[in-house]
C-alpha cells in the first residue's frame, strides 16, 4: 500500500511540473511584460524653457528597433534618454518591431506604455521579407537578424513629416542631453552624421577579394573614408528619400550574394556608400566598442575623452554578463539605467502561475 501511494506521489508531482514548465512557457510569450517584469519609471517633465511642441515641430525624433531578444537593452536605452534629456516631453520614438517577434507589436506597445506612461511613441512593422532575400551570412549569427537593416527602411517606414532622425542601438545608455546631439547641423548636403574613427584600420571592414577586384574597390577611389559605427547616426530623411540611399545600399548587399566582398552584417554597405562623406560627430556620443569584439565579447575600457553616450556593440552585453556573476566595470553604469526586475515566473508559485493560465488563456494564441 505505502508502495502504492509514493508511486501515486510521483505521478502526481511528475503532473505538476510538466503543466508548470508548460503553463511557464505560455505567460512568457503574451501579456503586459512577456514574462518580464519592469516596474514603472520616473515621470520625468519638461523644463520651464522648453517650447511647446506642435505636432513634430520642436520634437527631437528617435528610432530603434524593439524586440524580444533585446527588450530590456531596449527599455534601459530609453530610459537613459528620457533620464538626462532636458525637454523629455519633446522626445518622440519611432519603435521597429519585426514582423515574426516572439513579443508582437500589440503587446510590445503594452509593455512600453506601462513602463513609460507619458512617453511618445509609435510601433512599426518591419516586414523581413523585405530584406531576407538580401542577407549574406556574417562574422557573427546574431548580425544577420533581419531587424539589424530596419534602418535602411526608416525613410520608408516614417511619416514623410519627420524629416530627420537620430537612430539608437539598442545596448547603449545616454548620459547627456541628446538636444544636443539633436542640435547637429549637416553640412554640405551630408545625409548622415556620426562620430568617424580615422585612425582605425579601415581595409579590415572588407575582405582581400573587394581590395583586389580593381572595379569595386575604385569606391573609395575619390574619397577618404574613414570607419563609423552604424549604431548612432543623425539622418537626414529628406536627402536619404531624394536619394535613394536605400536602393543604393541594397545594390551593395546584392553584389555580396554574389561575391564575398565584406563579412560584418549590415556596417559594411553603409561604409562603401557613405564613409567619407560623413558629418563627423564628437566621439563622446559614441564611446563604442564596450561590449569586445565578436567573438570573446571580453571587457573594454572607455576611449580617452568626455562621455556622452556608452555603447556596447560587440559580442558582450551588460545584461548578460551581469546576470552571469562576471561583469565589466563599465556594465554596471548601464545597470544603473536597467528597470528590469526578474522573470515573472521565475520568481511566481505555481498555484500564482495556474492563476494566471485561466486568467488570460488569450496569450495560448
Amino acid at each position: 500500500m505505502r508502495f502504492i501511494l509514493y508511486a501515486a506521489a510521483l505521478l502526481l508531482l511528475h503532473f505538476l511540473l510538466t503543466v508548470s514548465y508548460c503553463l511557464a512557457i505560455r505567460t512568457t510569450v503574451g501579456g503586459d511584460g512577456l514574462g518580464f517584469r519592469f516596474p514603472e519609471a520616473p515621470y520625468y517633465r519638461n523644463g520651464v524653457e522648453c517650447p511647446v511642441s506642435s505636432g513634430d515641430r520642436n520634437l527631437v525624433q528617435v528610432a530603434m528597433t524593439l524586440d524580444f531578444e533585446y527588450l530590456r537593452g531596449s527599455i534601459a536605452a530609453v530610459h537613459s534618454v528620457v533620464r538626462h534629456a532636458s525637454c523629455p516631453e519633446n522626445i518622440f520614438f519611432h519603435f521597429i518591431a519585426a514582423e515574426f517577434d516572439p513579443a508582437s507589436p500589440r503587446v510590445l506597445s503594452k509593455l512600453v506604455r506601462s513602463t513609460f506612461p507619458s512617453l511618445n511613441f509609435r510601433i512599426y512593422i518591419f516586414r523581413e521579407d523585405t530584406v531576407i532575400n538580401l542577407i549574406s551570412s556574417s562574422i557573427r549569427q546574431a548580425l544577420e537578424n533581419p531587424l539589424n537593416y530596419a534602418r535602411n527602411y526608416l525613410g520608408d517606414m516614417l511619416d514623410l513629416q519627420v524629416d530627420r532622425v537620430i537612430y539608437l542601438d539598442s545596448d547603449l545608455v545616454l548620459v547627456d542631453d541628446i538636444l544636443k546631439l539633436w542640435n547637429t547641423t549637416l553640412t554640405n548636403s551630408r545625409v548622415i552624421g556620426a562620430p568617424e574613427y580615422c585612425h582605425a584600420n579601415f581595409t579590415k571592414y572588407f575582405t582581400a577579394g573587394f581590395w583586389s577586384d580593381p572595379v569595386i574597390s575604385r569606391v573609395f577611389r575619390s574619397r577618404k573614408p574613414c570607419y563609423f559605427n552604424t549604431g548612432v547616426m543623425l539622418m537626414d530623411l529628406v536627402r536619404w528619400r531624394e536619394g535613394n540611399y536605400r536602393k543604393r545600399i541594397e545594390n551593395w548587399m546584392e553584389i555580396r550574394r554574389k561575391k564575398k566582398i565584406y563579412e560584418l552584417g549590415s556596417l559594411p554597405p553603409y561604409l562603401l556608400v557613405f564613409a567619407g562623406n560623413v558629418e563627423g560627430i564628437d566621439h563622446r556620443w559614441n564611446q563604442h566598442g564596450l561590449g569586445g569584439d565578436n567573438i570573446r565579447g571580453s571587457c573594454r575600457s572607455l576611449h580617452p575623452g568626455p562621455v556622452s553616450l556608452l555603447h556596447w556593440s560587440g559580442k558582450g552585453k551588460p545584461w548578460v554578463r551581469l546576470d552571469g556573476g562576471n561583469p565589466c566595470p563599465l556594465d554596471h553604469i548601464w545597470e544603473s539605467y536597467d528597470l528590469y526586475k526578474g522573470n515573472l515566473i521565475k520568481h511566481q508559485s505555481f498555484p500564482s502561475a495556474f492563476a494566471n493560465f485561466f486568467e488570460y488563456p488569450s496569450y495560448l494564441f
